[in-house]
């Protein structure tokens, strides 16, 4: 099967969250036939999975396809974040809303009920021609000691990610760093790094 690093998200007890458009999209498994069922029982057998969680669409413009790692992530077991929109004009509110309800509606691997930690979004991020972007604040990187956070341009909003991430990442410094360049090439600090256990 294909897949990227993007394309999964884990909270290292067996439960991996994904989303249909991507994990299911005809460009990258169509053996699949868009079947959750099959896709499920691939992932159990290849990595062990013991639970997998389906979302719905990634984010407005998102060039992988709906990676998961734009939209929601584990920040601890039984713990998803995903963003609330910020400013009415965020491309993107409709999407978060759906993503946190499905998520408050999903149990792990262990049995737990999803708890669902909201984050402030970028807002309307857009590129030179005027198009909006998927920017994320989803796409931090967790590193030995730190989370590094992707940021926008909107301090305020950047500011309250950075405040939330910090409820659940207390023991690690939380590092935001500009990212529009980044983003230019798609994705952002997760999708540009490879994940190794400390």
């Amino acid at each position: 099967f294909v897949m990227e690093g993007g394309s999964l998200d884990h909270d290292g007890e067996g439960t991996v969250l994904t989303t249909r458009q991507c994990l299911l999209n005809p460009n990258r498994n169509p053996a699949w036939n868009q079947d959750e069922a099959v896709a499920t029982a691939e992932l159990e057998k290849a990595i062990a999975a013991k639970a997998v969680l389906w979302l719905g669409d990634g984010l407005l413009n998102d060039h992988t396809d709906g990676h998961v790692d734009n939209l929601a992530r584990f920040v601890a077991p039984g713990v998803a974040a995903c963003p609330i929109a910020w400013g009415r004009n965020d491309p993107n509110a409709e999407v978060y809303d759906a993503t946190a309800r499905d998520l408050s509606g999903m149990t792990d691997a262990a049995g737990r009920k999803i708890r669902v930690l909201r984050i402030p979004s970028p807002g309307l991020v857009l590129d030179e021609d005027e198009k909006p972007v998927p920017a994320s604040h989803m796409n931090f990187l967790i590193a030995n000691g730190a989370v590094v956070v992707p940021t926008y341009g909107d301090d305020r909003a950047a500011d309250l990610a950075c405040q939330a991430l910090k409820t659940v990442f207390p023991d690690r410094e939380i590092i935001p760093l500009p990212s529009v360049a980044v983003l230019t090439g798609g994705g952002s600090f997760h999708c540009i790094s490879q994940q190794e256990p400390a």
